[in-house]
């Protein structure tokens, strides 16, 4: 891992997963569990009850419905060599754990077309691995982030997200938690708190639930850019009761299949923004950032950090608002 000599920007070098050989062959599809990984959780549904069960050497659980698996190409490593060099050039071992969540056993299902009932299975799995990799040593923070279509640079189309463990926390993430660290003590607010009670019923408002938002953000980097963030101050995805897992499902459920309703064969990424649960972190108000990828970076993205939107953040939720409404009817049984 590679940090850039002015300014707080890594990179991670892995030459290795360039010399990989993609497979005509779906590893994530059922009866195909031998090309990966065996996998360390396995969800299935057995006499009436979910049951949590894990692959062994000479085994691979059947009729799964969301399975996890250490990546078989990770991007971070346990493994990797210890080796250090200093500034100007400084570079550090990638460490950490890399695995692949499966979110569906059927390969022709996406992130906006897998049910209600699947994406709570997928987020109660979450937090199970949340839980246990913040008990590992050296994983400072835990990065959790989805990719779908062509245009995300996902090379499976298969429903899945990616689970990495970091020994640094990503800058993103760290200056997030600064400024509203800093924010917090001037103010006495978490400004991501005050931007939610802002929004609601305002017309960046796209969709809420019981106990979530989604807003299109005041200052969007992307065409139809939105976020999910709960509606109460909360720092702790991995704490989430059993009823906002089920209420978050819904709204992550209607808001991609909105998005993908409203724009034919989107691309699109969603990362979650959530607070590094180590002791004495500066915590920020956890929430999922969705990005749809509609136009390329030109080299004002990409060469100075300015981003030029050509949708207003107002236009976009009033539209994403219409087509997810409708979707959440579909979902709830108001609609047929």
């Amino acid at each position: 891992m590679r940090k850039d000599h002015v300014c707080e920007r890594f990179v991670i070098v892995n030459p290795e997963n360039g010399k990989i050989k993609e497979s005509k062959k779906n590893p994530y599809k059922p009866g195909n569990e031998s090309m990966t990984n065996p996998s360390v959780l396995s969800l299935v549904f057995k006499d009436g009850m979910l049951q949590r069960l894990q692959d062994a050497d000479d085994y691979f659980v059947k009729d799964w419905s969301v399975r996890v698996f250490p990546a078989k190409n990770p991007i971070v490593s346990t493994e990797t060599n210890n080796s250090y060099s200093e500034h100007p050039l400084y570079s550090e071992p990638a460490y950490g754990y890399h695995y692949v969540i499966v979110a569906s056993p059927d390969e022709k299902e996406t992130l906006s077309t897998i049910s209600v009932e699947q994406w709570s299975n997928v987020l109660v799995v979450l937090q199970d691995r949340l839980r246990w990799l913040y008990t590992q040593k050296g994983v400072a923070y835990v990065a959790i982030y989805g990719d779908h279509g062509k245009e995300s640079g996902t090379t499976v189309d298969h429903p899945h997200l990616n689970m990495l463990a970091f020994s640094t926390i990503p800058p993103t993430i760290d200056d997030e938690a600064n400024s509203s660290h800093r924010i917090l003590n001037e103010k006495g607010v978490y400004p991501m708190s005050q931007l939610v009670n802002a929004e609601v019923g305002g017309p960046r408002q796209i969709l809420q639930t019981e106990g979530f938002i989604a807003i299109s953000p005041w200052a969007p980097s992307f065409p139809y850019e939105f976020w999910i963030c709960p509606k109460k101050h909360s720092t702790n995805f991995s704490k989430i009761s059993q009823k906002e897992i089920n209420d978050l499902a819904l709204i992550l459920r209607a808001t991609l299949g909105g998005l993908s309703k409203k724009i034919k064969n989107v691309s699109y990424s969603l990362a979650f923004h959530l607070s590094p649960e180590k002791k004495n972190s500066k915590q920020i108000h956890w929430h999922v950032e969705v990005y749809p990828k509609i136009a390329p970076s030109s080299g004002l993205e990409i060469g100075f950090g300015m981003y030029h939107n050509m949708l207003s953040p107002e236009k976009a939720a009033e539209e994403l608002g219409v087509s997810c409404r409708k979707e959440l009817s579909l979902l709830v049984g108001i609609l047929d």
